[in-house]
């Protein structure tokens, strides 16, 4: 059995390993995989997100389970110092030797840190690792803890350096990017498209720096400034470096491996190195005298290896490799393609501009007007799929290429349908995917679904940017099949959740029998449909979950959150987070009468666990008298609307938005949807109630009101979306019940509103036509369906405590008084928990 060592385990590193495990003959090698980083290949595309919830893990590209079921060796926290090529061994700086007969460098890049004065100072950081954000974090909130205002700045204007502004904006801080070159992005965009992403970023909160060449760094030990000139200085408590990147090449260098001038390992179009037993990957690897920073190119090289590695010669990297990217810098579409800066000697250039919206098109075609060789979008890259398979496929363009970026007449894309792609199109670059691949294993029965294409060819597991185009192309080869895309809620109905909705509300159906004897396919219901129509009945009629509680999951049945011991918790709304010192004083004295555990959720509002089932209705009656009513944590309805304390206490504050918000809470509370609804409002572009993670947000800016739709925290953090801007509260009122409403009337069962939105065809643009334009004629009955939920609004807490038959359903036992002996608590900080499960 042959030895391969791995030197290196990020994203790049990472995908040889699962590539190679593709392989038939992959039994006969062992693999040894070395990561310089405590923890398993994680991806660093998304590194960002890391800051919405600080959970490494949900960026893991695989689990270090992984590694032991496919029979690799996995060494973290451990680097390798050196190569003895002619023993074919390498060294690690825990001094252990290993041998390999092939070893694979995938060492990638390190940050590049100019040599600037005093760039060794406390508070500077590069952007790289997960190490580096956690120790952001951690300064920023020592700063922020001294100077609630403080600022930081990125240096560098680049990709990275926008997504540095962006963490440092989750972080609270005041950001600032300074860019030494005069425009933004200045490898991927020309000056007009950089003009009108800077308008745009501008517009969301960051300040733009350009032609700053920095002098030093100020401060005494730790940072407080930026020196660019003798009187140019700019006040900042922390400076993020992300000026490019340097390929961590010092393998190649100690152990005589040919090496570019600029750095990086020499390799061949097999990825070998001068040393035939070598191979270079990704970001450490110079081809074509280039190092490409980009994830596709990298996977593309590890394929390579592998099938060099396997014996398969003929496997070799292509000569001109693709520098198309498509990005969403802080909630802005950035793309380019091909050739994005043409000569006026190679061909012509097609623009269009639109400030005002924050809009950039160009496309660059030949001077006979027959090829697309390139182009540039801003604002909206909702095309880009099709342009770059256009492009890369060499297919015919229109007589007049502005269509290409422009409306057609009939309002259909100019470039015609995605089934019009050749099969050997590459749709998913980061997986080298083909539009004959995914719609193959379609009409091979392999895959039935969107899900099933995903899992079998791993299209758009990379950056995601191929999705829309995966899922039209799924949705097209199983229409051209004759296949009906069946959405039926489970096996007793033959309807998805929208033609429910329009049965019951057609039909006024006010029980889950009524709907089941008559449209059902018999049997009694499951725990998928029948909390489904439940909701559904009131989202239509304004039921609580009390009407008919048989038909709830097991939290609505009891109208409180069964925790991990059998208990419940208590979560009484909160409007806004604002509460009088009397009310507190009541949840403090209620808690400690039942010997409740209480904590401050991050939705604003006190939670009290450890109430057993017939203690809940004595606790509500007690929070009623004061003036509470339910929270409606336990239910798909509206949580919370998160404040800041706004222009009412807050120096920075542009707008009332504690009062807003209450206002907010106040009218969509009670309210039954898919999923759970939350939404924030946020007095100035600081944005402390982190309103751009809710469902609905609201920030405040000069003129009025910010609304971004369709964000959530959770498992797949995404932020909300800009839908409209200055706008009044009466507007801002108008176009939150047509939105949540329209998403009430057609998400599926248990979608988000960032998912139902993501998958909406026509997007955010089509949004804009049903909610602000009226595009289907709806708006006024949305309008009135939501003031009809909002006018029979009904606390369930007080229905059960004042309905005897309701109160019988809280007794631990049918045919019994006694309470529950099973239930144990252990001691925690002063308070209890439930005792561990063993």
């Amino acid at each position: 059995m042959k030895t391969i060592i791995v030197v290196g385990n990020g994203m790049v590193g990472y995908k040889f390993c699962e590539k190679f495990t593709t392989q038939s003959k992959n039994k006969d090698f062992k693999i040894i995989v070395f990561g310089e980083e405590p923890r398993p290949a994680y991806d660093r595309v998304h590194l960002s997100e890391f800051f919405e919830n600080q959970n490494a893990k949900a960026l893991e590209m695989a689990p270090a389970e992984w590694y032991k079921e496919n029979g690799i060796d996995l060494i973290v926290d451990e680097r390798v110092s050196d190569i003895h090529r002619n023993t074919k061994t390498i060294i690690t700086a825990k001094n252990r030797t290993f041998t390999y007969d092939y070893l694979v460098l995938a060492t990638g890049s390190s940050a590049f840190v100019p040599p600037i004065k005093g760039v060794e100072k406390e508070g500077v950081f590069v952007y790289r690792t997960i190490e580096d954000l956690e120790g952001m974090l951690a300064y920023a909130a020592k700063i922020k803890a001294k100077n609630p205002a403080a600022k930081a700045a990125v240096l560098g204007g680049g990709l990275l350096g926008l997504e540095a502004g962006k963490a440092v904006m989750d972080m609270g801080l005041e950001p600032h990017i300074v860019e030494f070159a005069p425009k933004l992005m200045p490898r991927q965009l020309d000056s007009r498209s950089s003009q009108v992403l800077q308008l745009k970023l501008e517009s969301i909160g960051l300040n733009i720096h350009l032609s700053k060449a920095t002098n030093q760094i100020l401060g005494n030990g730790a940072i407080v400034g930026m020196e660019f000139g003798e009187d140019d200085v700019l006040d900042v408590e922390m400076l993020v470096v992300s000026a490019g990147i340097r390929p961590r090449d010092e393998l190649g260098k100690t152990c005589g491996l040919e090496m570019g001038v600029r750095g990086g390992i020499v390799v061949n179009n097999k990825m070998q190195t001068s040393d035939e037993s070598i191979y270079a990957i990704g970001e450490v690897a110079l081809y074509n005298q280039m190092i490409y920073g980009l994830v596709a190119p990298g996977y593309d090289m590890a394929g390579i290896a592998v099938e060099q590695i396997l014996g398969k010669e003929d496997s070799v990297m292509v000569e001109d490799i693709d520098m198309s990217t498509k990005l969403k810098l802080i909630g802005v579409d950035v793309a380019s393609f091909g050739e994005p800066f043409m000569p006026a000697s190679k061909g012509h250039s097609i623009i269009f501009e639109n400030k005002t919206q924050h809009l950039y098109k160009r496309i660059n075609v030949s001077h006979d007007g027959k090829k697309l060789l390139g182009g540039i979008l801003v604002g909206d890259a909702s095309d880009y799929s099709m342009l770059h398979q256009i492009y890369l496929n060499g297919m015919k363009i229109p007589e007049d290429p502005s269509q290409l970026i422009l409306p057609a007449s009939d309002g259909q894309a100019a470039f015609g349908d995605v089934m019009d792609l050749p099969n050997e199109a590459q749709v998913c670059s980061c997986e080298s995917v083909t539009k004959g691949q995914i719609c193959g294993v379609i009409e091979s029965g392999e895959a039935k679904d969107l899900g099933d294409v995903v899992s079998c060819t791993k299209a758009g597991t990379g950056c995601g940017g191929c999705k829309p185009m995966v899922a039209d192309l799924t949705s097209a080869t199983l229409k051209s099949l004759g296949i009906e895309v069946k959405d039926s809620v489970c096996e007793h109905f033959d309807y998805n959740r929208q033609d429910l909705y329009k049965i019951i509300e057609v039909k006024g159906y006010t029980a889950f029998n009524e709907v089941l004897d008559n449209h059902g396919n018999g049997g009694h219901g499951c725990e998928l449909c029948k909390p489904l129509i439940a909701s559904l009945m009131a989202t239509i009629h304004a039921d609580t979950a009390n009407k008919e509680y048989a038909i709830q999951d097991s939290n609505d049945r009891f109208l409180a959150n069964i925790q991990r011991n059998g208990t419940y918790s208590v979560v009484p709304r909160v409007p806004g987070g604002e509460i009088t010192p009397d009310k507190l004083i009541a949840l403090g004295q209620i808690a400690k009468k039942y010997d409740l555990y209480t904590k401050v959720t991050g939705g604003v509002r006190i939670d009290l666990f450890g109430a057993t089932l017939n203690q809940l209705p004595l606790i509500w009656k007690e929070l009623i008298a004061h003036g509470f009513e339910s929270g409606h944590a336990y239910g798909k309805s509206l949580r919370t609307v998160k404040t800041c304390v706004g222009s009412t206490w807050c120096r920075y504050g542009m707008d009332e938005s504690v009062s807003f918000g209450i206002e907010l809470e106040n009218r969509y509370r009670g309210i039954r949807a898919p999923h759970k609804i939350k939404g924030g409002v946020s007095g100035c572009i600081r944005e402390c109630a982190e309103a751009r993670g809710k469902d609905f947000g609201l920030i405040a800016v000069e003129g009025g009101w910010n609304l971004y739709l369709g964000g959530n925290g959770g498992a797949n953090p995404r932020h909300a979306e800009l839908f409209a801007e200055q706008i009044d509260n009466e507007t801002v009122i108008k176009y939150l019940d047509r939105y949540l409403m329209f998403y009430m009337r057609t998400a599926k069962p248990l979608q988000r509103t960032a998912a139902w939105q993501e998958r909406l065809e026509g997007g955010l643009d089509y949004l804009k036509e049903v909610i602000i334009d009226d595009k289907l004629g709806i708006a006024e009955d949305l309008e009135t369906e939501m003031q009809t939920l909002v006018n029979k609004f009904e606390c369930e807490w007080t229905q059960a405590v004042n309905d005897p038959e309701v109160m019988k359903r809280f007794n631990h036992f049918v045919n019994s008084e006694e309470e529950d002996d099973n239930i144990v608590f252990v001691p925690l900080r002063e308070q209890k928990m439930p005792e561990p499960w063993v």
